[in-house]
């Protein structure tokens, strides 16, 4: 994958296709570019498609300074990616903290917007004492993969009740996503967790009725905690369209990426 130089650090980026128009793909925690593989190729027909591993996670950088990690750093990072390729503003697609990331850098710099896409995403957590909580609990997540290793890390990881659906995988995807997990550096996961994860975040929900790009929220239907989630945030963007996928969970792209291609697509030409 092409390297970038962006603010201090060394990116890996996967690029795809010369379309006139480009989409920029973010993972999510323990991911890496590689789990939009299948996606990005599809999308190649059509689009410029560039896919970085982002902070901690690949083979990207994973500074020792968890400070780096914020996601105010981070996506600012993205944008300095942009003006490297001269690109104006591309089609911002994430998922989970990823369309986290996607999400917050759409708010700060929505001139670079062609259209937003989030899937299975969020603007954080809306009190106080919601993100206190979380942040003790991603520094426990934190200490644990440091304490523990990142083998098992990954094993407590997957079996998550969030990605139980994943079990209606294919052995070979499930394998693959397994091996790409442990090829990331601990020290860049757990400094994720404490630099940007949801509770170290800023809220963005107050500033989503500002936001007049077209949006499309994806969710999986067996995935009801962020269904809900969708919907809160439907009803504060005022250009958003929330596509709920039947039978499949958190991660759509993964379990029927044929109804996240459709709704993705759909998406770019509103």
């Amino acid at each position: 994958m092409p390297s970038h130089t962006l603010n201090g650090l060394d990116y890996d980026v996967a690029e795809y296709g010369a379309g006139p128009e480009a989409v920029l793909l973010l993972h999510g925690f323990t991911g890496s570019s590689a789990s939009w593989a299948p996606i990005a190729a599809r999308l190649a027909r059509r689009y410029r498609v560039l896919a970085p591993d982002l902070l901690g996670h690949g083979a990207t950088a994973a500074p020792p300074d968890p400070e780096r990690y914020r996601i105010a750093h981070a996506a600012n990072d993205l944008i300095t990616l942009l003006d490297r390729l001269g690109l104006a503003s591309v089609h911002w697609v994430g998922y989970s903290m990823g369309a986290r990331l996607g999400l917050y850098a759409a708010l700060h710099h929505p001139e670079r917007v062609r259209t937003l896409t989030l899937e299975s995403g969020s603007p954080g957590l809306a009190t106080a004492e919601e993100r206190a909580a979380r942040v003790a609990s991603d520094a426990g997540l934190a200490d644990r993969i440091e304490r523990d290793g990142l083998e098992a890390f990954v094993a407590y990881w997957e079996a998550l009740p969030l990605f139980a659906s994943q079990a209606q995988l294919p052995e070979s995807v499930r394998a693959s996503l397994h091996a790409a997990r442990l090829r990331n550096n601990p020290l860049g996961l757990a400094n994720s967790l404490r630099g940007m994860g949801t509770g170290a975040q800023p809220s963005g929900w107050e500033a989503l009725s500002s936001f007049t790009h077209s949006t499309r929220l994806i969710v999986g239907e067996l995935d009801t905690k962020f269904v809900g989630i969708a919907q809160a945030m439907q009803a504060r963007l005022p250009q958003a369209l929330t596509t709920v996928v039947p039978d499949v969970g958190h991660t759509v792209h993964l379990e029927n990426a044929s109804a996240f291609l459709a709704a993705l697509v759909q998406g770019f030409k509103r």
